[in-house]
């Protein structure tokens, strides 16, 4: 995808209800800087396990003995308590080693390590969600018996880390209360860079007949339903036996178009297949017929994930432009006839559960960022998320550079967000891609951390997947020891929440606290006269709310 830095300068060359998040102001929001909620394990991961089985016990033992106060229902009607909603998250490419690992042949403990510490930087950024690359070339970044590992981990295709690196991602994006979506690559089998010698369990061996060379990379005919085929049993592979929260594929579907040596045209080399398609009754042009491959392999992923787990996301990230025109006065690259991407479409039917335009240029330019988002949003008949990507490794990576059109100031991306929270029907967005915002380029992050992410916030629910509203919690405040009180936290049936909702209220001031549902104390930092708490399920459902008075 974008994730291709070194190989798709055909790419660069193109791309040359109100948002439901708020933040309390006025004297609640000074008195956050004085009430806040922490986690005994807030900070994710192994972090995130540090809380005694002795203190746990201890506040069982008093919360729920009959010295403590407890929970009294309520219900959630006043809207200072309720918690903001933002989708935030950012892509880690693995193709060519963007953003992890950081290059291949590492040993195993290094690139846990080095995937650990991006994981870390989301949870302290208040992100709630990492697109992670699985799939960069008919590979797999996890054990798979359809393809072959993937060369970017080892330096060889076919060879095992020692691990499991999606299982890995999984468990520990989710001990930090992070959505991880599983990020393929439909089409692309071998990637312009590749040195290394095909596994016999390739594509490009396994299944030559499916697989067409174009210019410098190789990629699956979509015109071969066996292509599709295959590609629906990947996702079905991992859907099926990983628990993530998203499925995603990005805007590579026909390649980009390439030119020869003379500047001509280089048709992509699908004769065989579209003779086949008329042979066999099709009557479409074939610019129609390859823009139905694609529509068909939309709609069947989208299907196909539904059946196998309903409540997994489903999200794409086209290019940002449908045609020129679309709306008046933007001009560019035109996927919808070059490559055979009907992105409004998939949009208009629903085969997508959130929407991802990568919305690459400045908010001052011929693609107008806030421009191109409105027309998304005007676009979205049946009402699926919209949360455009963002081109934050544009940021420029010394301060003092001089800013262009190609190179800004953090403030852009800043500003960017800013417009998408203005827009009507837009919910969050995703940054392109981790590794700026982990080298914190001209301060983006900090600012971020300081800003606009200053709260956290929970994924907006997708009302149309079905309903998974946890029951409620019993919560109960105690003190410990050297007057600290921490919250115990349980749900009435005993099972565990995805998260928990935390909020401390202290006068007219509240602050929030999202934490992950495996935990079940928290403590309670500063000055408090209420708790109240929701448990989140994993379409981001929230349960009755809950609130205890906090003795003194």
């Amino acid at each position: 995808m974008r994730a291709d830095e070194t190989a798709c300068s055909q790419k660069r060359e193109a791309i040359a209800q109100p948002p439901v998040f708020s933040v309390p102001s006025g004297p609640m929001m000074a008195s956050m800087t004085h009430a806040s909620v922490r986690l005994n394990s807030l900070c994710p991961g192994r972090l995130a396990r540090s809380a005694t089985r002795a203190v746990v016990a201890a506040v069982l033992l008093v919360t729920f003995g009959n010295v403590a106060a407890f929970a009294q229902q309520a219900t959630p009607t006043d809207a200072a308590i309720t918690v903001p909603r933002e989708f935030r998250a950012a892509w880690i490419a693995t193709v060519a080693n963007i953003d992890w690992p950081s290059k291949p042949g590492l040993p195993a403990e290094q690139q846990q390590a080095e995937l650990l510490e991006l994981l870390d930087q989301c949870a302290e950024l208040h992100l709630n969600a990492v697109i992670f690359q699985v799939r960069p070339a008919a590979d797999a970044l996890y054990a798979s018996q359809l393809e072959p590992w993937s060369q970017y981990l080892t330096g060889e295709m076919g060879q095992s880390p020692g691990y499991d690196p999606l299982a890995f991602a999984v468990a520990e994006a989710h001990a930090r209360g992070l959505e991880l979506h599983a990020w393929f690559n439909p089409y692309r089998v071998r990637h312009a860079d590749s040195k290394v010698t095909p596994s016999p369990n390739h594509a490009s061996q396994a299944m030559p007949e499916l697989v067409r060379t174009y210019g410098r990379y190789q990629w699956f005919d979509p015109g071969e339903p066996a292509a599709v085929d295959h590609f629906l049993a990947v996702v079905a592979d991992v859907v099926g036996r990983y628990d993530v929260d998203g499925v995603h594929i990005d805007d590579y579907f026909y390649p980009y178009p390439i030119n020869d040596d003379a500047g001509e045209h280089v048709p992509f080399p699908d004769d065989d297949s579209y003779a086949r398609a008329v042979a066999g009754g099709e009557t479409l042009s074939r610019d129609d017929w390859r823009r139905q491959n694609v529509d068909r392999l939309i709609e069947l992923m989208y299907s196909r994930v539904k059946e196998l787990r309903p409540l997994v996301k489903v999200g794409i990230s086209p290019f940002g432009i449908w045609r020129p025109q679309h709306p008046p006065g933007v001009t560019g690259f035109d996927q919808y006839a070059s490559l055979y991407a009907d992105a409004r479409k998939w949009y208009h039917e629903g085969w997508v559960d959130y929407f991802t335009p990568q919305l690459y240029w400045p908010i001052d330019s011929p693609q107008s960022y806030p421009k191109l988002l409105a027309w998304w949003a005007d676009e979205n008949t049946q009402r699926r998320h919209l949360w455009p990507g963002l081109f934050t490794s544009r940021v420029r990576t010394d301060p003092q550079a001089e800013t262009s059109r190609t190179v800004w100031p953090a403030e852009e991306i800043i500003r960017q967000i800013e417009l998408t929270r203005k827009q009507p029907g837009a919910t969050g967005e995703v940054h392109f891609s981790m590794k700026a915002l982990a080298a914190d380029r001209d301060g983006v992050a900090t600012k971020l951390r300081e800003g606009l992410y200053a709260q956290q916030a929970l994924v907006p629910v997708c009302d149309w997947l079905p309903d998974d509203t946890p029951p409620a919690p019993v919560i109960a405040v105690a003190p410990v020891k050297d007057d600290r009180r921490v919250v115990a936290l349980r749900l009435t049936d005993d099972s565990s929440p995805w998260l928990w909702a935390v909020r401390q209220i202290h006068g007219e001031g509240v602050s929030f606290t999202i934490v992950p549902g495996s935990q079940s104390t928290c403590e309670l930092i500063g000055p408090a006269d209420e708790v109240a708490v929701t448990a989140v399920s994993r379409n981001g459902r929230e349960s009755e709310l809950v609130r205890v008075t906090v003795g003194d």
